[in-house]
């Protein structure tokens, strides 16, 4: 098994087996040590890095293992073949590939923030109700992409469009690697198709941005200070009736100095929706700090507000025919309805690919 650089695992280089295995022994150690939580935000970070190292030991080893039992397994069919044991060797031999790919798209996952959870939020552009439409069908496929993950899935803001649709949403996304995987989606989406809401049928072109940023934990710095932040506060909105907020829970945040907002309705307190709307805002400065540090990634904000022709990353063709088309790759699907119903594993695989290891 080699690393997409080239790289033997046991080598040195990003990925080096031997030094990860040997770091996570030490690790272990200090944290078998009495008073290794008498330091508690020691003991964290160690804890955290305990679990990032596992990450990579566990499945290398599981691969390393299976591989083993592969090659002992065939050894024996050499010497007494059987149809059956044989069949079941070719049923792991394809698990042990699967694996291996798994494992390799993970080497091209070099960032900081790669292994962590994600916020990703959804812009429809100029349409109105059409764009709007468009936005919540992006939703819908994100959330069911990180279903199909496993991922925790936790809606922090929506606004409703008039008719149909949304106007915007910020989604929290917990998993491993989530931040990592969704890097892949950020810029503008395209859709291609009738219409619902044209009564003389006719084709449109709508877009919608779709920006990630990393949801970064405390011990990251971030300047953010009160006097730089204006807070408004409004009732949350509801389906109508009992389920109305009457009260100014919602809280919107404000960075003066630098434009971003960022808003949370979702919770019945407004303590809770105000520590929520906080960490939203931290992670989309932290953001803006890594693209300040990275001049040539500052593109990405020009990207996310950009909805419109020639900045698209991906089409969606409903009409005459259906294709999503990743422009970046130039993989092409014809299950629309697949890619809608979350299988977007093939495009990011095919982004990381091609991107794996730089920063986003």
């Amino acid at each position: 098994m080699t690393s997409s650089n080239g790289d033997s695992p046991k080598s040195g280089g990003f990925f080096d087996l031997d030094a990860k295995t040997r770091r996570l022994n030490d690790l272990e150690a200090r944290q078998a040590d009495a008073s290794f939580w008498s330091r508690q935000e020691e003991a964290r970070k160690v804890v955290q890095e305990i679990k990032e190292l596992k990450g990579w030991t566990t499945p290398a080893g599981d691969i390393e293992k299976k591989i083993g039992d592969a090659r002992a397994m065939a050894e024996l069919l050499e010497a007494e073949p059987d149809e059956e044991l044989t069949n079941e060797l070719r049923t792991d031999v394809r698990k042990m590939a699967h694996l291996v790919e798994s494992f390799e798209l993970q080497t091209m996952l070099r960032g900081p923030d790669d292994p962590g959870d994600a916020i990703l939020t959804i812009h429809p552009g100029a349409g109105g109700t059409e764009s709007q439409d468009w936005a919540s069908m992006l939703m819908r496929m994100y959330v069911r992409w990180a279903e199909r993950k496993g991922f925790d899935v936790r809606i922090l803001d929506m606004l409703d469009g008039e008719e149909a649709g949304i106007k915007s949403v910020s989604i929290e996304i917990k998993g491993r690697y989530a931040y990592g995987f969704l890097k892949a989606e950020k810029g503008v989406h395209r859709l291609v198709r009738i219409s619902p809401f044209d009564s003389q049928a006719r084709r449109h072109t709508s877009f919608a941005s779709v920006f990630v940023y990393p949801d970064i934990d405390d011990t990251i710095e971030v300047d953010l200070r009160d006097e730089d932040i204006k807070m408004d506060v409004y009732r949350a909105s509801g389906a109508g009736g009992q389920h109305v907020n009457k009260t100014s829970s919602a809280v919107r945040l404000t960075h003066i100095p630098t434009g971003i907002v960022v808003a949370c309705q979702q919770e019945r307190s407004q303590g809770k929706n105000k520590a929520t709307a906080y960490k939203m805002l931290r992670a989309a400065l932290y953001q803006k700090q890594l693209e300040e540090q990275e001049a040539e990634r500052a593109k990405l904000e020009a990207t996310k507000t950009d909805n419109s022709w020639g900045n698209q990353i991906r089409s969606y063709v409903f009409q005459p025919y259906t294709m999503v088309n990743d422009h970046r790759t130039e993989l092409k699907l014809t299950d629309v309805q697949a890619v809608m119903d979350g299988e977007l594993d093939e495009f990011i695989e095919a982004y990381l690919k091609r991107h794996g290891g730089e920063a986003a």
